[in-house]
C-alpha cells in the first residue's frame, strides 16, 4: 500500500523541496521508499510499502516508456496478471513484476477505461506531459482515498488532506457547513470535507483536470438484482466467490496475516485464508472483550492469534494521534480499537484481511431488518401510523416508542445510517449560530434514496450505506487506522465478483429468526466454521466508553476540554456541560452525543492548534 500527494501549476514551475515536505506528512502510508517528479507544470510525491516487487523496479512515481505519462498509485489490482498478458499480446513490454505498471500501460492503450477493468482497490493519477493533463480515479467502493482542491492556479492532488498543508499556496480553513451533518452523521457526510475547497473524489468516480478545469465523471455505479436461485445454490455460489476472493486477496510478496473478531464476518475470512498468524483486542471489562473467542476459533481451526487487551489510559491516550492520522473528525469508538489492533498486526506484517463490507453487500445490520410485530404496525393505514408516530414522538421514553416512531414514517424520513447522534433540533441547539444551517440531514439522504425510489426498504438502507456509511466511515477508519502502522488492509468482501453475488440476493433471504441477518453468508460458511460462530450475533468493536465517561478522572478531562475557550467558537458551552452532567449523574446516556463533540475538539487542537492555544500536535515518527 502506498500514498501519494501533488499539484499541478499554471504558473510558478513545482518547488521540489515542498514537494518533498508535503510527501513526509504522509510517511507512514510508505516508509519503504519515496519518489518525486516534476516538470514545469506538475509535482508528483509517491511514498512506497512494498508488498509486490520488493525490489527497487517498482519504484514510482513510475514513468512510462516513451516519457509522456506519469503515474503514481496507491492500491491493489488483483486481476493484473490476467491484464499484463491481454496487454503484452497487444505489444507492450514491462520490466517490473508490479501492478502499478500493468495500470500504466493500460491507460497507454485503453485510455481512463483501464479503470473499469481493474479489480481491486485503488487511487492514482496519471499526469500526461505532452496534453498537460491530469487523470485520476478511485475504485468503486471508496477503499482507497484520494481529495483535492482547486485554490487559485494550483491543483492539488492527494491520498491525504494533511498532504496539503506544507504548500504555502494552500490556504487552511475549516469548512463550517461540514460540522452540523458530522454532528449527526459521526462523520464528515458532505463531499467537501472538513477543510474548506478540499473535496474527496467520490468512490467509483473519475477526473481530468486540464487548463484550470477539472471534469468529474462516474465510471460504475451500484445496483441490486435480486434472483429466485434457491437458498442452498446461493450459499455455495457464495461460497465459491468469496473463496476464490480471499485467494486473489492473498497475492503478495510478504506474510498476509488476518484481524479477527468473534463475528462471522472475519471468521469465515480466517477460515478460508488459513494465515498463519491472526490479531484480535478487546477490553478488559465484561462484554466489552471478544479476544476469548477469537483463540477458541484459532485453536479450532489450528491457527495461531495474537491479542491485546486495550485499558482505558491506553484509549484517551490515544485520540489525539487517532484524529490527526483520522485526517478528518472521526466519533465512530471502534476506530480506537483498530487503532491498537494495527499497531500489534504491524509488529508482524505488512498485510492483513480483514471482513468489513460483508454486512452493507449482505444485509447484515440489524436496523435493516424489522420483527413481526413490527411489520404487522406496518400494514396499518398510514394516516393512522402518522398520528400515532406523532403522539409518541412528544411523549417521554417508554418500551416500543421508537418503533412507534419510525413505523409511522417511510424510510427516507427516518434512516440515515447505522448512527444517528443528534437529530436536526438537537445539532441546532448545541450549535453557535454561525455554524448552523437550514439544511437537515435529509438533504444528505435524498439524492441517494430518489435513485432507487422503486425499491423495497431494505435495499433502500443498503444503498444508502453502500454510499455513505461505508466509505465515509468504515472504510476510512479503515484505511487511515492501518496506513498509521505502515499497514495495508485488504477487504474480500469488497470485490466486483462477490457484488455481483450479493447484488442477486433479494431481501426476503437475508434473515431468518430474531437475529440470523445476511443468512445467506452464512450458510456459505458451514462447512468451515464450528456451528455456535454460524449463529453469532453481531458486535461489532463494543468500547465501554459509556462506564468510562461516569468515572471522575474522564469526566473531569471532558469538563476540562469543553470549558476550553476556543469550544466557544463553535458550541454553546452551557449545553455541552448539561450533556455531561446527564450522563456522570446517570439520568441519561449521553455517552455517543459527548464522544462525537469531543472527537471534533480534540481534532480541533490537532489541526488548528494556533486557534486553540495549544502546542502544535508531533505523530511519533
Amino acid at each position: 500500500m502506498c500514498g501519494f500527494t501533488g499539484f499541478t501549476t499554471r504558473s510558478v514551475p513545482p518547488d521540489r523541496a515542498v514537494l518533498k515536505a508535503m510527501g513526509d506528512t504522509i510517511r507512514h502510508r510508505g516508509p519503504d521508499d519515496e519518489g518525486y517528479y516534476t516538470d514545469a507544470h506538475c509535482g508528483i510525491a509517491h511514498r512506497r510499502l512494498s508488498i509486490l516487487d520488493l525490489s527497487s523496479n517498482g519504484h514510482q512515481p513510475m514513468v512510462s516508456p516513451d516519457g509522456r505519462y506519469i503515474i503514481a498509485y496507491n492500491g491493489e489490482s488483483y486481476n493484473f496478471q490476467d491484464l499484463k498478458k491481454e496487454l503484452a499480446a497487444a505489444g507492450h513490454s514491462f520490466g517490473t513484476t508490479c501492478d502499478t505498471e500493468v495500470v500504466l500501460h493500460g491507460y497507454m492503450e485503453w485510455g481512463p477505461e483501464v479503470t473499469k477493468k481493474l479489480r481491486g482497490m485503488f487511487a492514482f493519477v496519471i499526469w500526461d506531459k505532452e496534453r498537460q493533463e491530469l487523470y485520476g480515479a478511485r475504485d468503486p467502493f471508496g477503499i482507497k482515498p484520494f481529495y483535492y482542491a482547486a485554490m487559485g492556479d494550483l491543483f492539488f492532488f492527494g491520498s491525504e488532506c494533511k498532504s496539503f498543508l506544507p504548500h504555502p499556496g494552500f490556504k487552511k480553513e475549516l469548512n463550517r457547513e461540514a460540522l452540523k451533518f458530522y454532528l449527526t452523521f459521526q462523520y464528515s457526510a458532505l463531499n467537501e470535507s472538513f477543510f474548506k475547497n478540499v473535496y474527496r473524489l467520490l468512490p467509483g468516480h473519475q477526473l481530468l483536470w486540464k487548463n484550470g478545469v477539472v471534469e468529474l465523471s462516474s465510471y460504475t455505479s451500484f445496483s441490486f438484482a435480486p434472483d429466485n436461485t434457491p437458498l442452498d445454490k446461493r450459499a455455495e455460489h457464495i461460497r465459491e466467490v468469496v473463496s476464490e476472493s480471499v485467494e486473489a486477496h492473498q497475492i503478495a510478496d510478504v506474510e498476509v496475516g488476518a484481524f479477527l473478531s468473534g463475528g462471522i464476518d472475519s471468521s469465515f475470512i480466517t477460515a478460508l485464508s488459513r494465515p498463519d498468524k491472526t490479531y484480535s483486542v478487546g477490553f478488559d471489562r465484561k462484554g466489552f472483550n471478544e479476544t476469548h473467542e477469537a483463540q477458541e476459533l484459532c485453536k479450532e481451526l489450528g491457527l495461531k492469534n495474537i491479542s491485546k487487551i486495550i485499558t482505558e489510559e491506553d484509549f484517551f491516550g490515544a485520540l489525539p494521534a487517532i484524529q490527526y492520522y483520522a485526517d478528518e473528525p472521526n466519533a465512530n469508538l471502534s476506530t480506537v480499537p483498530l487503532y491498537f489492533l494495527s499497531q500489534l498486526a504491524a509488529k508482524d506484517v505488512k498485510v492483513v484481511l480483514s471482513g468489513e463490507g460483508a454486512d452493507e453487500l449482505f444485509g447484515g445490520y440489524m436496523s435493516y431488518h424489522t420483527t413481526p410485530a413490527y411489520e404487522a404496525y406496518r400494514k396499518l393505514p398510514q394516516g393512522l401510523r402518522r398520528a400515532v408516530s406523532k403522539w409518541a414522538a412528544k411523549r417521554p421514553p417508554f418500551k416500543g416508542r421508537g418503533h412507534l416512531i419510525e413505523g409511522g414514517q417511510r424510510v427516507e424520513e427516518m434512516f440515515v445510517g447505522q448512527a444517528f447522534i443528534f437529530n436536526n433540533d438537537e445539532a441546532e441547539r448545541v450549535l453557535k449560530p454561525a455554524y448552523r444551517s437550514p439544511l437537515t440531514w435529509r438533504d444528505i439522504t435524498a439524492p441517494y434514496f430518489e435513485a432507487i425510489a422503486d425499491v423495497d426498504d431494505l435495499t433502500k438502507k443498503q444503498y444508502l450505506d453502500l454510499h455513505l456509511w461505508q466509505p465515509l466511515d468504515i472504510l476510512r477508519k479503515a484505511d487511515r487506522m492501518t496506513m498509521a502502522h505502515s499497514l495495508e488492509l485488504r477487504v474480500p468482501y469488497l470485490d466486483r465478483e462477490v457484488w455481483k453475488a450479493a447484488r442477486a440476493v433479494p431481501s426476503r433471504q437475508k434473515m431468518r429468526g430474531k437475529n440470523l441477518t445476511k443468512y445467506p453468508l452464512r450458510l456459505a460458511a458451514v462447512p468451515l466454521l464450528p456451528d455456535d460462530w454460524i449463529k453469532r450475533e453481531k458486535k461489532g468493536f463494543p468500547v465501554p466508553f459509556i462506564a468510562w465517561l461516569r468515572q471522575e478522572k474522564y469526566y473531569n478531562w471532558a469538563r476540562e476540554l469543553i470549558s476550553q475557550d476556543y469550544v466557544k467558537e463553535f458550541f454553546d458551552v452551557p449545553c455541552l456541560l448539561d450533556l455531561l452532567e446527564q450522563h456522570y449523574s446517570g439520568k441519561a446516556k449521553t455517552h455517543r452525543k459527548l464522544y462525537t463533540v469531543l472527537s471534533f475538539l480534540i481534532w480541533y487542537q490537532v489541526y488548528f492548534p494556533e486557534k486553540c492555544g495549544v502546542e502544535p500536535f508531533q505523530p511519533n515518527p
